[in-house]
């Protein structure tokens, strides 16, 4: 459980000056204190920490603790999907009466499956709980839909919408009855299917009608439309007549767009610093008809796309401020890409850089660009790629000092061993504000000996604000999670099969486009 840093050190202050009088034979005058003595709000504030099923908990453990836990302050946000980790509700009427008794004013986020989107509940929380601004309707799952003809009330106030779809239910009927009251929208989040689809190419449905919804929301900042399969350019150019606040884009899997309304998207929407397009299929001639140097882009995702080194080069070399590109998973991403970039373009502002399995950029020409912009360099993955092991990084860690974030190593086996004990020592030694490390090397090329104890110390003491080393199952990560368990950081260890580090954390919208 993590508490307040504040709570604990007052406990543990009063759990000092206990045994310091038990020592002289004074009596403390903490002595005979128990968790029933603290405050109210002491205990409240404790609550906070816990998840809503850990509230429910507590509150059967005695008559104080449930009115603590009953406190509609605990209930800001609320989950009511039980398998992302939510709470199960079992019928309607318990819903009814939560939103009424416990949720109320104080409720500012929600989150429905589909058996309980109903008109009765929509109309309940528009009347109880005048606060709510971030919601999110999950219809994944579903095969129909209640009936919305009598659907006449929904939350005005809100700012953040996502809507999880299902790959046959048309939504038309349902959106016509909330468009007049969405126009507030700043977040929308269409999340499709794009994970249950089979390889067979089946009969694509488009469940939601995206130029009406353009229509309905003109204030968009955040778009993100992820693993849609029936959205393509249009649905872009749409979004982009109507949408002049823009900010962030985001298609990430929608494998129709092609880019050929990016021209225009960047000509309408003139504030759009991030564009998001991984395992999309760009095309490189409409990428190389965009007026780059006209554009105020920061952010890029073209991951897994197909574009040719001669689209890269003219892209790279025109963008004037590029500070995160994610550009992995590209066969045209080449040493000659690299070198005019540094060579013709403006690489100085970037501080996030993922070239994720490009196995056609040479060691020699990573080290390079490294050795003249590694130092301004927040997060770095150089992963998916056999020739690039930890002689190499154990080069560039020195410049790395600023990494904030860094993803190494690849899940196939090597011909050659990882020595695990001086490459953790390195990174200690050099990279001090490291927040996310992520070894990906199978656990039978990590060699480490007697002395791992040492050099995961050595990394634990001085990577103070690491919150999360991912490494692949085996007997070293073993050894890490024991060792950082015992100094009290239970939560910063994980395996790769649940964890995975990206650098989308720097994105400028990253919280913004977290979903699920």
């Amino acid at each position: 459980m993590d508490v307040c840093p504040d709570v604990w050190g007052q406990l543990a202050l009063e759990a000092s000056q206990v045994y310091l009088t038990e020592g002289t034979g004074a009596r403390s005058p903490f002595a005979g204190t128990t968790i029933e003595k603290l405050p109210d709000k002491v205990l409240l504030h404790i609550f906070s920490y816990l998840c809503h099923k850990e509230i429910c908990r507590m509150a059967r453990v005695c008559k104080k603790w449930r009115l603590i836990a009953y406190d509609t302050k605990l209930w800001k946000n609320v989950s009511l999907r039980p398998e992302i980790s939510g709470l199960h509700v079992g019928s309607l009427e318990s819903l009814l009466a939560l939103i009424s008794i416990r949720f109320g004013p104080s409720l500012r986020y929600i989150e429905l499956p589909i058996e309980l989107i109903t008109h009765t509940v929509l109309h309940e929380l528009a009347n109880k709980c005048p606060n709510l601004t971030h919601m999110l309707l999950d219809f994944s799952t579903a095969m129909q839909l209640h009936d919305f003809s009598e659907l006449q009330a929904f939350p005005t106030k809100l700012k953040y919408l996502c809507i999880c779809l299902s790959e046959v239910i048309f939504m038309e009927g349902f959106m016509r009855k909330i468009y007049n009251f969405i126009n507030g929208l700043e977040i929308l989040h269409l999340i499709g299917t794009y994970e249950k689809v089979e390889e067979e190419e089946e009969e694509i449905y488009e469940v939601i009608n995206v130029h009406r919804l353009k229509s309905a929301t003109p204030n968009l900042r955040v778009i993100n439309l992820y693993g849609i399969n029936f959205v393509d350019d249009t649905h872009i150019d749409a979004f982009s007549s109507n949408c002049i606040q823009l900010e962030c884009l985001a298609v990430n899997f929608c494998n129709k767009v092609t880019g050929s309304t990016l021209k225009t998207l960047f000509q309408r929407s003139r504030r759009l610093t991030c564009l998001l397009m991984n395992g999309t299929n760009l095309k490189s001639e409409h990428l190389m008809q965009v007026e780059w140097e006209k554009c105020s882009l920061q952010e890029f995702d073209i991951t897994a796309t197909d574009l040719s080194s001669e689209c890269l080069q003219d892209m790279l070399t025109r963008l004037p401020g590029l500070r995160f590109l994610s550009a992995g998973q590209i066969n045209g991403f080449n040493d000659s890409v690299l070198k005019s970039w540094v060579d013709l373009g403006n690489p100085r502002n970037l501080v996030s850089l993922d070239l994720d399995s490009s196995d056609n950029l040479s060691e020699d020409a990573i080290y390079k660009f490294l050795c003249k912009h590694g130092h301004q360099l927040w997060a770095l993955g150089l992963s998916g790629m056999t020739h690039i092991t930890d002689s190499l990084w154990q080069s560039i860690l020195p410049i790395l000092a600023n990494a904030k974030i860094l993803v190494m190593g690849t899940q196939e086996r090597l011909g050659v061993n990882i020595l695990a004990d001086q490459l953790m020592d390195s990174i200690a030694k050099s990279c001090n504000n490291l927040e996310r490390l992520e070894l990906r090397w199978d656990p039978d090329n990590l060699r480490f000996s007697d002395k791992s104890q040492k050099a995961i110390d050595t990394l634990r003491v001085k990577c103070l604000k690491l919150k999360c080393l991912s490494l692949s199952d085996g007997r070293y990560y073993e050894i890490v999670k024991a060792n950082f368990e015992r100094a009290d950081r239970m939560t910063v260890v994980r395996t790769l099969t649940n964890c995975r580090v990206s650098n989308y954390y720097l994105l400028s919208n990253y919280k913004d486009l977290v979903f699920n």
